[in-house]
Parts: structure tokens; sequence; C-alpha cells
């Protein structure tokens, strides 16, 4: 891991209490950034505790959410875009529950994405950082998955867009598109394409592995150091890029 001392500024990190979230909220908290989490479970309280920062239990695709919090923080210089759907949305289930679950991962992904951004901006100024959550399927398409894959895609078509408009304001944004990371919303995915396939979870995870470089899944905080890079000086002349902390899985 980078060290890095990001003491003085302020970092809110959505979808922050569980998974590749929390991960990242716990590797930001040793930066003696000022940190805030934003997620919409009962959970947050426990890190809150745990790590001893400030939460905010939102629905960041209801802007209502995000103006009962967002006043209260006078200053954003650091806005990490992680909150997320991961679900199945096969093309060819017509059911009213496929359609609904299609429609709120995009509402969450993109659209929350959006708005939390949109609501972040005024508070941010020149040498302010945008990371995005993207995907290794933001680059590519998986069967199955087309509400998610559509919604990774757009986070790296955002970020692209923002880093154009933002640029004069001296404020940059990047996506990182994490690899199989060890998740409850990974693991779910596995199951599911496991029993769709027919192919047991051990057996289906050895046959995506095999396809890394390096061998074995990743754990929430293995990523998080590409995410410290892009919040630091470090990467003050880095914007409108995408990075993939994959082990090599990506076939670019």
């Amino acid at each position: 891991m980078i060290e890095v001392d990001l003491s003085g500024r302020v970092t809110v990190i959505t979808g922050g209490s569980r998974g590749i979230g929390l991960g990242l909220a716990r590797a930001f908290r040793d930066t003696g950034t000022d940190l805030h989490i934003v997620a919409n479970d009962d959970s947050i309280s426990g890190v809150v505790r745990e790590l001893g920062v400030t939460g905010h239990q939102a629905d960041i695709a209801i802007e209502a959410d995000l103006q009962s919090f967002m006043p209260s923080i006078p200053q954003i210089d650091i806005l990490i875009n992680n909150a997320g759907l991961e679900r199945l949305t096969p093309l060819t289930d017509s059911s009213a529950e496929n359609e609904a679950i299609f429609r709120r991962i995009i509402d969450v992904n993109v659209t929350g994405t959006f708005l939390v951004t949109r609501a972040a901006l005024p508070k941010m100024s020149s040498g302010g950082r945008i990371i995005s959550t993207s995907s290794v399927w933001g680059r590519i398409g998986e069967p199955l998955f087309s509400a998610y894959v559509a919604s990774k895609h757009a986070i790296i078509g955002m970020t692209k867009t923002w880093a154009k408009e933002l640029g004069p304001r001296g404020i940059t944004a990047n996506a990182i598109c994490p690899g199989w990371v060890r998740t409850e919303s990974s693991l779910r995915s596995l199951a599911s394409l496991a029993d769709r396939s027919g192919v047991q979870e051990e057996v289906l995870l050895e046959s995506i592995l095999n396809n890394q470089a390096l061998p074995g899944i990743m754990e929430p905080y293995d990523i998080a150091g590409a995410y410290i890079f892009l919040a630091s000086k470090l990467a003050s002349n880095v914007t409108g890029q995408t990075f993939c902390v994959d082990r090599g899985e990506a076939p670019w």
C-alpha cells in the first residue's frame, strides 16, 4: 500500500458499509483524511463505530436523501462513487420482478452516481478528485447481466465526460475497474451463474481465476491502493482514465 497523507482533505465514499466500499473506508481512514461514508443499510452504524468516521444513511438515487446530509459537509475534496447494485437481469425474463431489478440497478448505479456527484460538486475546488467504481464488465459484455454491465459502461462514459467538463476547474475524474473481489455481491453473482450453468461454484471460480495472470481472488482492501493514488497529489495530472485492478484478467 502506498503511504499517502491526506490530512486536511475531506473524503466521501458512497456504498462504504460493505464489500469494496468498506475496504476503501478502512484504507482511507489510515491516510488521515476526514472521512464520511454513505450507505443505504443499517450496517453503517457498525462501520462508524469500528472506524470512528462520520456516517450518513441515504439512498443516493433519491434527491431528498442526499439533501438530508450534504449541507452538513462544507467541503469535499475527494468523492468516491462506489455505491452500486449487481444482479442478474436476463433478457429472456419478462417478469415484472426482473424489470424492476433492471430499473433499480440503473437508478442506483447510473442516476445515483450522477446525482451524488452533482450534489458534491459545489463543495469541490481546484485539486478535487472524483473516483468512480466501474468494473472489468464495464469494458466487455457478460451474459445475463445487461443492467449491471450497461451501468458500468455508463460509469466510464460519465467519467470521460466529467474529466472534460471539470478540467478547467482543476478537478479530475477517473474510474477503477475491479476484477473479481471477494464481496457479498460477487459471490452472489457467482452462485447465480453456477446455478444456471449446473457447474459447482468452486469449479466455476477456479475457471474464472485461471484467466488471470496472477492467481487468487482479491480481497476488498487489495484494490484500495489505486484509489489512494488517484486521490493523492501523485495523480495531479491524471484525468479521464480507466484503470483495471484485476490481477491481469481483462483481455486487452
